[in-house]
């Protein structure tokens, strides 16, 4: 028993002793601890960052793709469209005269209308003058065709009347036309392969003009020309007729001089005036016989 309170003291030492030393290991553990989970989170957001900051660079990688394909192909696009109008304005001015003259060019750049300043008058008459021949001699078929007719006109003078008008109007409609499809082969709006769709076109055109005039010039004729009813008829039948056949000859022409390689120009026109004048007188001496037997008239 004494011997256990000798050593009491000595054990209460111990204690305390073991006590300090779990407390500074405590102390010094403790901060360890929370340094290393404090390390821990950072590692972790720090992970997080450079993921967030990969996948941000991958989009704006394949954003950056995405555009630059984008402008590739718009170039690509430009760049057709490029050689397409090119392609384009070398057509048209290969194909027309006077195309580059209007976008400002001077008339030296244009060959066919230097050719024709530089060339002397004379050339130009002799050049002109042998087609001209030709079809004043054909113009006699008038002559011929009245001639035929000189039986019907004595029976009905008023006829004889009309001739100039008709034969006026033969040259007016088919001078239009030929005019017209002159400039649209010129400038390349149509070619020879359009040839039968033209000339279709401006003979139905013909026949509404001739059965628009038909219906004034007829009735004008009779009721304030006093012109007889039977003539006004031959009238009003023939310019249908007479317009019809200017306008498909005149536009059957110009396809026709360049199929066997001529100068529709120079050829069309007067070609047209021709062959209307003869066509023309043919058909309204053809058509007055037809209307006077119709009336009961005898020639």
């Amino acid at each position: 028993m004494p011997s256990v309170c000798r050593l009491a003291p000595s054990l209460l030492l111990l204690c305390s002793c073991f006590v300090q030393i779990a407390g500074s290991t405590s102390s010094v553990l403790n901060p360890s601890i929370t340094s290393v989970k404090s390390f821990i989170k950072n590692a972790h957001t720090t992970t997080d960052i450079m993921t967030l900051k990969d996948k941000h660079t991958s989009t704006e990688a394949s954003v950056l793709g995405e555009l630059k394909e984008t402008i590739q192909r718009q170039a690509k696009e430009i760049e057709q469209l490029k050689q397409s109008l090119a392609q384009t304005k070398q057509k048209s001015s290969s194909t027309s005269g006077g195309h580059s003259h209007h976008h400002g060019s001077s008339s030296s750049d244009d060959p066919a209308l230097g050719n024709y300043l530089s060339s002397p008058f004379y050339k130009l008459a002799l050049k002109r003058v042998g087609w001209l021949s030709f079809f004043l001699l054909s113009l006699s078929l008038t002559a011929i065709i009245i001639n035929g007719f000189e039986h019907t006109l004595s029976r009905q003078i008023e006829l004889a009347y009309f001739v100039p008008l008709l034969a006026g109007h033969g040259g007016n409609t088919g001078g239009q036309t030929v005019g017209t499809v002159l400039s649209a082969l010129s400038t390349g709006s149509i070619s020879t392969k359009d040839a039968l769709k033209v000339i279709t076109k401006e003979a139905a055109s013909g026949m509404m003009v001739g059965l628009l005039l038909g219906c004034v010039v007829g009735p004008v004729a009779h009721f304030v020309g006093g012109i007889s009813p039977h003539v006004a008829t031959v009238i009003f039948f023939t310019l249908p007729v007479l317009s019809t056949i200017a306008a498909t000859l005149a536009s059957s022409i110009p396809f026709a001089c360049k199929w066997v390689g001529l100068d529709p120009a120079i050829i069309a026109a007067p070609a047209m005036t021709t062959f209307v004048d003869v066509s023309g007188l043919l058909s309204y001496f053809l058509i007055a016989n037809r209307v006077f037997h119709a009336f009961g008239l005898k020639l």
